[in-house]
Parts: C-alpha cells; sequence; structure tokens
C-alpha cells in the first residue's frame, strides 16, 4: 500500500503545500505574499491573514495535481515551527482539523531540518542524486547561518552558527541601506553578476571555532557606504553593481572558510547547502570551485526548493512517518526553536 503524505508550510510569508507519494514528489504549490514588499519586510499580522486566505486553496491545488483525493492521505505533516507565530497557527490549526476529519496521523516537522531533508526530494520526471549519511550541510537563509552534521534524518548535530545577525539578515539590511528594495537577496545577486567583487573591501570576523558573525560586516559597509556618500552623493547609483559583487563575494568568503575548517576538523567530504540564500549564484559557484579544488562532493538543492516550501516538509514527513513518529493533537506551535 502506498504512503502518501500531504506536506504543509507557513511559517513565515509563503503558504505552501505538496504530496509525496512513496518518497516521490507529486505536486508543490506555493503562494508567495507580495503585501510586503512596500513595508520592506515582512509584517506578522498581514501575513497570518494572508495564510487565512490561501491555505485552503493551496491544499486544493496540491491535491488536485497531484492527482490525489483527500481519503487517499496517509498522513498530514505540518511545520511546526520555528517561524512567526500567527503564520505558524495557521498552518498547524489547519493540519489539526484536516487530520482529525479524515482520521490519519499529525506529523510535525521541524522547519530546518526540513530545509536540510529537501535533498532527499525525488521526482520522477528527473534524477537526482542524495547525499549519504553522514554528511556536512551548509543552512543559510534570512534568519539562520549553520554547520550541520547530518549522521540521520533525526540527528542532527550544529557545528556551528552566526552569534548574531545571519547571512542572510545581513545581506537584506545592507541591500536595504542602499535602497534597492525587498527583498534584498535576489536583488544583490542579480546586480553582482554585473559587478567586481574585488573593488571594494570590508571587514571579516575573527570568530573562534565554527561559529558565524556577521553584524561587523553590515556595520563596516555602513560606515564605508556613508564616508563615500559624502565625497559623492551619488556614489550607490554609480557602482552598485560593484557593491554588491564585492558584498557578496564578502559573506560567500566568509560562509566558506568556516565550511573547509569543518570539512577538514571532521573528515567529511560531502557537502551540501540549503536555505534561502543557497540560490545565490555567487554560493553555488563557490561550491562547484570548492568540488574541483578540494575533492567534495557538493549537493546544491533545485531552486525551488531553495526557499520555503511544503516539498521539504512533506519529505521530511514522509521519513518520520516510516518510524510512525506522529504527533498528538494538542502539540502547540512554538516560534523558536534550534534542530
Amino acid at each position: 500500500m502506498s504512503t502518501i503524505i500531504l506536506g504543509i508550510e507557513s511559517s513565515c510569508d509563503d503558504t505552501s503545500a505538496a504530496v509525496i507519494k512513496d518518497g516521490y514528489l507529486l505536486s508543490n504549490v506555493v503562494a508567495s505574499q507580495a503585501v510586503h514588499e512596500s513595508y520592506g519586510g515582512v509584517v506578522p499580522e498581514l501575513a497570518s491573514r494572508a495564510h487565512q486566505q490561501n491555505i485552503v486553496p493551496v491544499v486544493h491545488e496540491a491535491l488536485k495535481r497531484a492527482e490525489v483525493a483527500k481519503e487517499e492521505l496517509s498522513a498530514v505533516a505540518f511545520t511546526r515551527g520555528p517561524g512567526l507565530m500567527g503564520s505558524l497557527l495557521v498552518g498547524v490549526s489547519f493540519a489539526k482539523g484536516f487530520a482529525r476529519s479524515l482520521g490519519v496521523p499529525m506529523i510535525d516537522v521541524n522547519h530546518l531540518s526540513g530545509h536540510v531533508l529537501a535533498h532527499f526530494i525525488k521526482s520522477k520526471d528527473s534524477e537526482s542524486k542524495q547525499p549519504d549519511f553522514p554528511f556536512l550541510c551548509l543552512l543559510v537563509s534570512g534568519g539562520n547561518s549553520q554547520i550541520i552534521l547530518v549522521k540521520a534524518y533525526n540527528d542532527m548535530q550544529i557545528l556551528g552558527q552566526t552569534i548574531d545577525d545571519a547571512a542572510g539578515e545581513a545581506i537584506d539590511k545592507c541591500s536595504k541601506v542602499m535602497g534597492l528594495g525587498y527583498p534584498g537577496g535576489p536583488i544583490i545577486d542579480r546586480l553582482a553578476r554585473q559587478g567586481n567583487p574585488k573593488a571594494f573591501s570590508f571587514s571579516k570576523p575573527h570568530i573562534p571555532g565554527l561559529d558565524y558573525s556577521f553584524s561587523g560586516l553590515k556595520t563596516s559597509f555602513l560606515y564605508s557606504l556613508r564616508n563615500w556618500l559624502q565625497d559623492d552623493p551619488d556614489f550607490i547609483e554609480h557602482h552598485k553593481e560593484d557593491l554588491a559583487a564585492s558584498l557578496e563575494a564578502t559573506v560567500v568568503e566568509i560562509l566558506m572558510d568556516k565550511l573547509r575548517k569543518a570539512v577538514k576538523q571532521y573528515n567529511i567530504k560531502q557537502v551540501a547547502v540549503a536555505g534561502g540564500v543557497s540560490a545565490n549564484n555567487g554560493l553555488r559557484n563557490a561550491f562547484y570551485d570548492h568540488a574541483k579544488r578540494f575533492g567534495w562532493e557538493v549537493f546544491i538543492p533545485k531552486f525551488g526548493y531553495t526557499t520555503d516550501n511544503a516539498a521539504m516538509i512533506a519529505m521530511a514527513g514522509y521519513f518520520k512517518y516510516q518510524d510512525k513518529e506522529f504527533c498528538p493533537i494538542e502539540a502547540p506551535a512554538y516560534s523558536r526553536v534550534t534542530l
């Protein structure tokens, strides 16, 4: 008998639903929220209201594309946290009601482990290679920058993480200072492809071990820009491509320096990247470069699996279903948690 998992993701500003059957993805539907662009960041109250509007049509569309009737579902997997509490409550509440109405078990998924397990999503339309356990994973997003030792789907150890800002957060804030708009990551990525990554230099942290810090880089960027603007009020417009390229190169260099140390320390050359910043062109090129230079076997997710999506939640749910790791109906959402 087939195992069919419905995944639901609502941790921030994307409402998503996906269906996985026997480990293979059948559908992955994402409804994004453009309402936040004019505010320069996600407004929690507006996000939760948009989730309420989107959750039913998104789930309906995911089941329709998968050609699966709701009565065929084996379980409902959902993001329990971390994330914005209002957004999470919409997905968690829907999952509870939907699972109970169908008489199927619920599976709670940690959003961060979902990003890591996105590497195991399989599609019958395309070939994809999955990493073997154990492997190292660099998880980089707007809220997280972590090096993770992945021993099993349910056994992950954080080897290093940011002690202040995350990489994606630093990029977004620097983009905002330049007046480039929101979200800043894709804008910086696009401009960086046209600029010189060695045009400007910014401060790099000296943090012991495998931890990260990006607040110093953000401050260095801000102060440098302020000084340049005093001499040339149109400095940003004249140099935005080079600024973006230099900022991106600095962030990537900081990330890869600690990752190289982790590979050497743990003698593991299977290295993956996950999270929203893994869509960045400069970071992807750095992974391919390290594969050639150091003999790493690298795993880079498809662009559709980098940002928040329900396919990764359904995949994590599929793993947990095999071990009958179900969730009680009274389990609450949580806004903050580690792996």
